[in-house]
């Protein structure tokens, strides 16, 4: 018996990509760091704005890193162990991460800003331009 999914009907044809990626996202299931993703509404009829702000306490501006590769957003952190430390108790560990992104065609980073130990991501996604093209239909007889 053959597996149903959303994506596997007729009428979405080139769609296998978006449907292993989602798989992908589903079986990851790491929580840290936190974040939130917000729309921000501008008013200036430009498109869509949004805002990925990670709780990101404890790393520095040198320790993280933003970058995009086709179409995924990576945010990555990495702390050092400082090794003359004696610690009594240790509740916070110098941990690291990746945390990734999947955008949409079209979106763009428009930058990027550390304050107070959050890390905000703004993304914007212009208006697309709406093209009608007629397709010639050349007849054979």
């Amino acid at each position: 018996m053959s597996r149903m999914t959303p994506f596997s009907s007729p009428l979405l044809l080139g769609f296998d990509t978006m449907e292993k990626t989602l798989e992908r996202l589903a079986k990851s299931g790491d929580s840290y760091p936190p974040y939130n993703i917000e729309r921000v509404r501008c008013g200036d009829g430009q498109g869509d704005k949004l805002r990925i702000t990670l709780a990101v306490a404890g790393f520095a501006e040198e320790n993280l890193e933003v970058t995009t590769e086709e179409n995924q957003l990576m945010v990555r952190g990495r702390q050092t162990e400082e090794g003359d430390r004696e610690y009594l108790h240790r509740g916070i560990a110098a941990r690291q991460f990746q945390r990734t992104f999947v955008l949409a065609d079209g979106m763009l980073v428009r930058g990027c800003e550390l304050k107070n130990g959050l890390l905000s991501i703004d993304l914007e996604r212009p208006e697309p331009q709406r093209l009608v093209r007629k397709i010639n239909i050349s007849v054979k007889d």
